[in-house]
């Protein structure tokens, strides 16, 4: 891991920032890249540090553990701080930390596996510095009852968080895995720059649903991807309502024959946040079927942006791919832009985008207000409108939260 983590940093002085995307003008001297004040994680709330378990209490953490979920993993600042797995069936739930040192083998085998660390700068970043995040192995035919969550917090100034996070679905398994993400606000600017490789063996399905809450002084620079066996399903809910920059995209290698790789996610940028965000779908096996849907809903001079890829190589015959890429501008300030590249390379195949970008309807406006709603929550109620598909399909208790972020 030594050896890994200095070629990681080589390759990171090698490497220029995107040249795409909106701007990076941070400098990497300014951030703190390490910051770990707890010996190791507790599996019991009451022997964790009182300000940290105050901390994931006010943000509702500790509650939804016990109504809604089969175990977590909670990250505070560069380390997992609370690990417990409530069900009793045979997985490999664990911090990454600690996967690395007791399934050594199994962790070589995976690990840099399917996002490599000289992809980009910021691959290369979390190579050579990565810290906590989550280790999951679901073995074959094995379904849990309740979803496993994660859950990263920044209290830090200038802090940069670069969790790790690997999840082997197996052959006929099923996973639903909840991811959140949140920061306290400072004048100085934070980093997240997390890598997420997850692998979907034959007939297996997942879904990863994450509602990124970061303050508007985090910039958010992620890798995810997943490997799709055949007849595999792996499913994104990728929910970005803070950050100052976002710039993340799930992609799904629809490797086997009848994978299907499904991407739904809304992005809302107010001002001062520039999010651009989309999906990836490679499809390599025949049969294959994929499909995007972006909303994206800007305000008080925000920009949110699509940008996607989507793929559907030679060989993958008789394979069908949807985009579709929603936007509404509440006022003449915000912005969007659309940068899709869809490619298809044989001739049983096909690929659809649709696109609209639309003004706040006045209107509608005026005739919600009519029955004595402020304009304020006549706009709440449009965009919950809007956003009404995305939201159906997250948890209980993150279409709630989505709701109140909505309303703030």
């Amino acid at each position: 891991m030594r050896e890994f983590r200095l070629q990681s940093y080589e390759k990171f002085l090698e490497l220029e920032n995107p040249s795409f995307g909106p701007e990076l003008p941070f400098s990497f001297d300014d951030f703190l890249y390490y910051k770990n004040e707890h010996e190791t994680s507790k599996s019991d709330w009451n022997e964790v540090d009182k300000n940290v378990k105050d901390t994931f209490c006010h943000l509702g953490v500790i509650d939804a553990e016990k109504k809604y979920l089969d175990g977590v993993t909670n990250q505070y600042e560069s380390e997992v701080v609370y690990h417990k797995q409530h069900t009793d069936k045979d997985i490999i739930f664990l911090s990454t930390d600690e996967a690395l040192q007791r399934y050594p083998d199994l962790f070589r085998e995976y690990f840099n596996h399917l996002v490599k660390y000289d992809e980009n700068k910021y691959t290369a970043l979390n190579g050579a510095v990565w810290s906590g995040g989550t280790f999951i192995y679901i073995p074959k035919h094995t379904t849990l009852d309740r979803p496993l969550q994660s859950y990263f917090r920044i209290d830090t100034e200038s802090l940069g968080q670069f969790e790790r996070t690997i999840i082997i679905v197996d052959e006929g398994a099923s996973l639903e895995y909840i991811e959140g993400c949140t920061a306290r606000s400072y004048s100085s600017s934070s980093l997240h720059a997390g890598v997420v490789e997850i692998f979907v063996k034959e007939n297996a399905s997942m879904r990863y649903s994450t509602i990124q809450n970061w303050s508007t002084d985090v910039y958010n620079l992620v890798t995810k991807r997943a490997l799709v066996e055949s007849h595999g399903k792996m499913e994104w809910i990728d929910g970005n309502i803070g950050s100052c920059v976002t710039m993340k995209y799930p992609s799904c290698i629809l490797k086997g024959d009848y994978a299907v790789g499904n991407s739904i996610s809304v992005a809302y940028a107010k001002q001062g946040q520039s999010l651009d965000a989309g999906a990836k779908m490679i499809h390599l096996g025949k049969y294959t079927k994929s499909n995007i849907l972006s909303k994206s809903i800007a305000s008080d001079g925000g920009v949110a942006n699509y940008r996607g890829t989507t793929r559907i190589t030679k060989g993958a015959l008789e394979s069908i791919a949807t985009i579709k890429c929603d936007t509404i501008l509440m006022d003449g300030k915000s912005k969007s832009d659309t940068y899709p590249t869809n490619i298809v390379e044989n001739n049983s195949s096909s690929i659809s985008h649709e696109a609209s970008v639309s003004k706040m309807d006045e209107e509608q406006l005026f005739y919600f207000m009519c029955f004595g709603l402020t304009e304020e929550r006549a706009k709440e109620l449009i965009i919950k409108g809007f956003i009404s598909d995305f939201e159906k399909e997250l948890p209980m208790e993150y279409a709630v939260e989505l709701n109140r972020l909505v309303k703030e």
